[in-house]
């Protein structure tokens, strides 16, 4: 099989789909893979690398493109959308719940789009995802202590605290991979940290680690966004982390307006889960090269790949985790590999021209008729 692994054009996206090692396996394998010339460059893996490795460099991205599977990270951008072969696999990132252009382009191509937030494994995880979820919860008390800063329009609060001052007050929502992650790294900071998650056995699970750990945290539930112990936590916090994740479909809009608008002027939100849509009505999509804004007095950081920030580690435990998928897609053909394994179709979002996964027909058909409730009724065609 011709398997394409373009250089991503995301803005700030440094991390590539397969690196020379995968590259040098799929070869052995039988493929021909085509790299995009300085795919890797930015992660310490340079063109000489994959050409030693038996790929074969593609200056310009149409002959990458051209191949019958692509492996990328990040979804689909708009430069890329006529670079789109009808019959052709993207596996990666898809993220297309929340963007209405990029589902009418892929649906427009008659690609198959098979998204890495999707792929389950035995026990229901996410395995493609995860690693990328471990990383951006641990980076985001670190960004979110950032935009804690003054120049960040922060109210100057340093989030370990200094001798008789304390730390911050972190609120956590979410207790899955980022969120677990978030509250360790946020408590071994000497931040306060307090996380609140709807489903109990991750809470459990979570408070045990926790305390077994040596680090104090406060783990408790809530049921909806005008819980009063939501309320209370998120009106007193410092820095908020929004870790929650529902795979498939748009995230809850935890925080409304008016529960940002009622924290501390100076404070922050870091939405992890911003792209799928995230969990604040005030939260909107920035870029690594710009990733903070301030509003009602709240400095929000909203980036949607995060990892990116740590592109070598994040490409190393990507594909780890996703160059068996790909070795499988290629080895058994796309089709008898989906055929063959029900977690990894688990993962097919489009296919020729139709949406195929529950969780993207019910967004799209929500974001449908929010758009026509929008218009109000239209005059009948002439």
């Amino acid at each position: 099989m011709r398997i394409g692994v373009p250089r991503e054009i995301k803005d700030g996206e440094r991390r590539v789909g397969v690196t020379p090692d995968g590259v040098r396996r799929l070869v052995e394998d039988g493929h021909t893979v085509v790299v995009g010339a300085g795919a890797g460059a930015a992660v310490g893996f340079p063109d000489a690398d994959y050409a030693a490795a038996g790929a074969t460099l593609a200056a310009a991205p149409d002959a990458v493109w051209a191949c019958e599977l692509i492996v990328k990270v990040k979804e689909v951008q708009p430069a890329e959308y006529p670079l789109l072969a009808p019959g052709s696999t993207v596996f990666g990132f898809a993220q297309i719940n929340r963007d209405p252009a990029l589902l009418a382009a892929v649906l427009a191509a008659r690609i198959q789009a098979i998204a890495c937030e999707t792929v389950r494994d035995e026990a229901g995880g996410l395995p493609l995802l995860a690693p990328m979820s471990r990383i951006a919860g641990r980076l985001a008390p670190l960004v979110g202590a950032a935009a804690l800063g003054t120049d960040r329009g922060g109210a100057g609060v340093l989030l370990p605290g200094v001798d008789d001052v304390p730390g911050a007050r972190v609120v956590v929502i979410g207790a899955g991979n980022v969120g677990a992650e978030a509250a360790r790294m946020a408590a071994r900071m000497g931040a306060r940290v307090t996380v609140l998650s709807r489903g109990a056995v991750r809470r459990q699970a979570l408070a045990a680690a926790l305390a077994a750990d040596g680090h104090r945290a406060e783990v408790h539930g809530f049921t909806a966004a005008d819980d009063a112990r939501l309320v209370a936590a998120v009106t007193a916090a410092d820095l908020v982390i929004g870790a929650v994740l529902e795979p498939g479909t748009l995230s809850p809009k935890l925080l409304p307006r008016a529960l940002v608008a009622a924290m501390r002027p100076g404070s922050a939100i870091v939405d992890v889960g911003i792209d799928q849509g995230g969990i604040a009505q005030t939260s909107r999509m920035t870029r690594l090269s710009d990733p903070t804004y301030v509003e009602c007095g709240v400095v929000h950081y909203a980036v949607p790949n995060m990892p990116a920030l740590v592109a070598r580690t994040a490409t190393l435990a990507l594909t780890q985790a996703t160059l068996p998928a790909v070795r499988a897609l290629a080895g058994r053909g796309i089709a008898l590999a989906l055929a063959a394994d029900r977690h990894l179709a688990a993962g097919v979002m489009v296919r020729e021209g139709h949406i195929v996964h529950a969780g993207l027909a019910a967004d799209a058909a929500r974001t449908h008729a929010h758009g026509m409730h929008a218009a109000g009724p239209q005059a009948p065609a002439p």
